[in-house]
């Protein structure tokens, strides 16, 4: 799978358990390391939880993939997954904050994801 298509999945994997401020960087330019950025906000370690869950498992069941490496832990309120090409940072609020990635990597363009309405917007259309 193209890296760029990885990325999107991954955030509609994230979206799929309501991780909050999803955004995914093209770094491509910016560095050799990785292609991609997504950043994503959970709510608690429960919630950080089921949406690197969500992600793991959902990657693996499309894309027969699994991450290169997992840092971090629900301890640190920040789990990174590595897919080599995506790399996938989920946070607690506090701790995106205090190290503002998007700032950090402010000259990488965000990537532009259609929202898919809810449940209710798809009744009430």
């Amino acid at each position: 799978m193209d890296s760029r298509k990885l990325a999107r999945l991954c955030h509609e994997l994230a979206d799929n358990k309501k991780a909050e401020n999803l955004v995914i960087l093209d770094v491509r330019k910016l560095t050799s390391i990785t292609d991609y950025f997504v950043l994503g906000t959970g709510t608690s370690e429960p919630h950080l939880r089921a949406i690197i869950d969500e992600i793991i498992e959902g990657v693996r069941g499309r894309c027969n993939l699994r991450p290169r490496n997992v840092d971090g832990g629900l301890e640190t309120s920040w789990v990174v997954l590595d897919f080599s090409s995506v790399i996938i940072h989920i946070m607690k609020e506090e701790t995106r904050k205090r190290y503002d990635l998007e700032h950090l990597w402010s000259d990488a363009p965000r990537v532009k994801v259609r929202r898919k309405p809810s449940p209710m917007e798809q009744l009430s259309s």
